[in-house]
């Protein structure tokens, strides 16, 4: 094992192509319940760049090593007196910083890492780097607000925003599953065959269609009581607007504000009336405080849950693009163009029996 290895490092915060920087750093060593990972793939999430930036829910200290979520990897070497998982091991490692919790490990954007082995879950062999470095956020996000936040039941209606989106695909064929009937609204016209084509039961186009005129029609009398949105603004307002009296929203995203870096502009202009007097409720869904709040084993299980998903394939993981640190520059801008479709993943060669997964 070497004993420098490469990470993209943040020196402050800043645009993402501006403060990032491949360094040369110390391999760490992994203490009593840490394993070191030797890190095989490693997404780009959009919430990796708000990190940077400096307009996400926490901020590290700086420098730090890029990605702050999840990567796959192998188990390089046990600190000590550590059981339960063997040198040599498939896992995923869970980073997303756990809030309120102990501090973080550092990034996912470098060749090794540390980690507690509470948050490593074991992957089987035939399961791709691209779907296994991909576990543990957006379909873990997908099971939570299904199931968790607002168990909805089979037969009943589930609203939800941006359908289009990693995991507002894996809502829609979650439910699917699940015998849920999905409401999908989307932005453009030519997502909407798209949308049905995957199992959305009705989908809502903004750019031509009234939204709550749409829910009042599909729905019928009964309306819509259970909902998800991840675009806030007006139309996370228009949601809550659309529910039936008693409904809830829960709202895990701001889509609508994406570039926005003033705290101030990122709102949703609720109407006091509808949630007042038909007793609606908005609340918040975010992984971080998820994890902060959640027993390490229930953290595990609602993850060996999400891996059974995927090895069954009610859960589909569309293909990542890899790219070496080198082009760090390519990959930001792709996890950053509109509508790309593909997610950037950071790949290291670790030299293991040809797996070119």
């Amino acid at each position: 094992m070497p004993h420098s290895m490469r990470a993209l490092v943040a020196g402050k915060v800043g645009e993402p192509a501006d403060v990032l920087r491949l360094e040369s750093r110390p391999v760490p060593t992994p203490k009593a319940g840490q394993a070191l990972i030797r890190v095989k793939a490693t997404p780009i999430h959009a919430s990796d760049l708000h990190v940077l930036r400096g307009r996400y829910g926490f901020s590290p200290a700086f420098p730090t090593v890029g990605g702050h979520m999840e990567c796959v990897g192998h188990i390089e070497t046990l600190g000590p007196d550590t059981e339960g998982l063997e040198v040599g091991q498939r896992v995923v490692a869970i980073t997303v910083p756990a809030v309120p919790g102990p501090p973080r490990v550092d990034g996912t954007w470098q060749e090794y890492l540390v980690s507690d082995t509470r948050r490593l879950l074991p992957v089987p062999g035939d399961m791709s780097d691209s779907s296994a470095c991909q576990l543990a956020v957006n379909p873990l996000t997908a099971l939570l607000l299904v199931t968790h936040e607002l168990d909805v039941q089979p037969g009943e209606w589930l609203l939800q925003t941006a359908a289009g989106s990693t995991v507002g695909r894996l809502v829609i064929q979650l439910s699917r599953h699940l015998g849920i009937r999905t409401i999908n609204v989307v932005r453009r016209r030519n997502a909407v065959e798209e949308i049905k084509a995957l199992g959305g039961d009705e989908v809502i186009c903004t750019e031509d269609e009234d939204l709550l005129q749409r829910v009042a029609e599909t729905a019928g009398p009964a309306g819509v009581r259970k909902a998800v949105d991840c675009v806030a603004g007006h139309v996370g307002a228009q949601v809550s607007q659309a529910l039936a009296p008693g409904g809830e929203v829960v709202v895990y995203g701001a889509l609508s504000t994406h570039r926005q870096t003033d705290p101030a502009a990122l709102t949703i202009p609720l109407q006091a009336r509808s949630v007042i007097y038909e007793t609606k409720a908005v609340r918040g869904f975010w992984l971080n405080r998820w994890f902060g709040t959640t027993s390490p084993e229930d953290a595990l299980r609602a993850l060996s849950q999400v891996r059974s998903l995927v090895v069954d394939e009610v859960l589909t993981i569309p293909q990542g693009q890899p790219f070496p640190l080198e082009r760090f520059t390519q990959a930001i801008s792709l996890a950053e163009t509109p509508a790309h479709g593909t997610k950037p993943l950071f790949v290291f060669d670790d030299g293991r029996d040809g797996d070119d997964r």
